[in-house]
């Protein structure tokens, strides 16, 4: 099954790397047995008679659009799609009345896409857990400054760049999407009202390492993540966000910007890393995704269908795994297509692209950067419940509970290098009780002091196929199936690391196929300025 296509402009944050070409779509959708819908074309009269040869309702004639709604069922919706003359099927959504309710705002669903707008109506909003932003800077208004009871929040915010307290107004406007993302306490109004981000009752400190241009450097993000360690008691910083990436330049463990990464993760935060936006070739992750430890999370898209799950797909730019060393890359895929959240309209990017900005408060943009956001949020509510998690626990739940893009066939629909796990659900996340299977094999202290390095399962075949280790069949190409759970049973993860030997992995030691070899001059230009752009994509989905 395609994936419907729409040729629109969105923005994508190069704060994490891109990947995926293809169009099978993930089959991830909550429907009702019948579903209303609104199904567009060329032509009314061939219009109707497509939607009455599948067997269903016309409920609608909608001239003015030619279109016509209607009624189906799962396999009528199907076959619909691959019937001549058929160009878009969208969910018949609701529409209020535009009445001004107080606190009342457009919903941006998102949150109900990862589930997590049901944990709010259990009184789960990420309360008492702080997440470090580590980006351009933070936007101050009232969403951000107070959380879902009108509280203020205890906001702090730290200057990397300049190593002052308290000055970190985001003049790029990445950071203040970002951390919309994350903690937006905007709602739909009302008593059944819905909230505007993952966790809107979360604390964020935000510290800029990144300028008005969205320019950063190792030594500005290296000073943040110094930072975040000396401070995670006092301000009890139980997340960190990294929406960034570079090229890699070394093994993980040579790297400063990952060493930093993984004192962080050995000093008891969660590390949530964008996988980058440089896709969709495979070994496209860059720093510090490509960090074993850490969660490295891809995009995928609702394709502008939020309540319809079936024709969801991996975002085009997101970057694919393996990484150099052997490890599967991302852990997991979110929500990052055209996703909606606050940011100045006198920001750079704003007014770079105008025509993404609703001209009041909400910008839309897309990247594996907005991905993160929601995987931090996610982490934010489980710790909320059950404030004992470690990051390994945390990474571990996040991962059992993802849901995997499967074809009608069982196989799946993307290959483990580029969805991990598959997208991510906030809600079983939170009430998972797995444990003790994620970074099975690592010892980050070991590896920090030089004493042990690791490898992954990871391998490419003499015909220049990827594939996993132990699981015999599984290519790149092919799909393999996840019968029964099968990477959870017994304990077995497919991340799990071995000690690293020159020569382990790849047929031509670890020499890239285009020639180039790690030596003892790493290509170190100490800046992140080429991942800390903003392209604009027009992306298939």
């Amino acid at each position: 099954m395609l994936a419907l296509k729409r040729k629109q402009k969105t923005v994508a944050a190069a704060v994490g790397l891109a990947l995926l070409g293809t169009t099978a779509a993930l089959h991830l959708s909550r429907q009702a047995e019948t579903q209303s819908v609104i199904v567009q074309g060329s032509d009314l009269f061939a219009i109707r008679a497509a939607v009455e040869a599948v067997g269903a309702e016309v409920t609608h004639e909608l001239g003015i659009i030619n279109a016509v709604g209607a009624t189906l069922a799962k396999p009528q919706l199907e076959a619909l799609r691959s019937q001549i003359g058929i160009s878009r099927i969208v969910p018949n959504a609701s529409v209020q009345t535009t009445a001004k309710v107080k606190g009342g705002s457009p919903y941006v669903h998102y949150p109900a896409v990862v589930d997590a707008d049901r944990l709010h109506t259990e009184g789960i909003y990420g309360s008492g857990v702080t997440v470090a932003v580590l980006d351009s800077g933070f936007l101050f208004q009232p969403e951000t400054n107070r959380g879902i009871y009108d509280q203020k929040r205890q906001l702090t915010v730290y200057n990397a760049i300049k190593d002052i307290k308290g000055k970190a107004l985001d003049k790029y406007g990445h950071g203040s999407h970002v951390s919309s993302i994350i903690i937006n306490s905007d709602h739909t109004g009302g008593e059944n009202r819905k909230y505007n981000g993952i966790a809107p009752n979360a604390q964020v400190v935000a510290i800029k390492a990144f300028d008005k241009q969205g320019r950063g450097s190792y030594a500005s993000v290296i000073r943040g993540m110094d930072w975040i360690l000396n401070n995670k008691d006092l301000y009890a910083i139980r997340v960190a966000n990294l929406s960034f990436s570079a090229e890699p330049r070394s093994h993980y463990w040579d790297d400063p910007l990952n060493q930093a990464a993984m004192r962080l993760w050995e000093a008891g935060i969660v590390v949530v890393a964008s996988a980058g936006n440089t896709g969709p070739a495979p070994m496209t992750v860059g720093v510090p995704g490509n960090l074993p430890y850490l969660i490295t999370v891809g995009a995928m898209t609702d394709n502008y269908t939020p309540t319809d799950g079936s024709d969801d797909k991996l975002t085009s730019f997101s970057s694919a795994g393996p990484t150099v060393e052997g490890f599967v890359k991302p852990e997991v895929v979110a929500p990052g297509g055209h996703m909606k959240a606050l940011s100045r309209k006198t920001s750079k990017l704003a007014k770079q692209h105008p025509e993404f900005h609703d001209h009041d408060k909400y910008f839309t943009m897309s990247g594996t950067s907005q991905a993160t956001a929601v995987v931090s949020g996610i982490a934010a509510l489980m710790l909320q419940v059950n404030p004992t998690l470690t990051p390994e626990d945390v990474k571990c739940r996040i991962m059992a509970s993802a849901r995997p893009a499967v074809e009608d066939n069982g196989k799946l629909a993307y290959s483990i290098f580029q969805q991990g796990a598959g997208v991510v659900n906030a809600y079983d996340a939170v009430y998972s009780s797995a444990a003790g299977c994620a970074n099975n094999g690592l010892n980050v202290g070991l590896d920090l002091a030089g004493v042990e390095h690791y490898g992954g399962r990871a391998n490419r075949d003499e015909n220049g196929n990827y594939y996993i280790m132990g699981m015999n069949g599984y290519l790149w190409s092919d799909g393999y199936l996840w019968s029964d759970g099968y990477l959870w049973s017994d304990g077995y993860l497919w991340s799990d690391g071995y000690l690293w030997s020159d020569g382990y992995l790849w047929s031509d030691g670890y020499l890239w196929s285009d020639g180039y070899l790690w030596s003892d001059g790493y290509l170190w230009s100490d800046s992140l300025s080429e991942t800390a752009s903003v392209n604009v994509w027009v992306p298939q989905e």
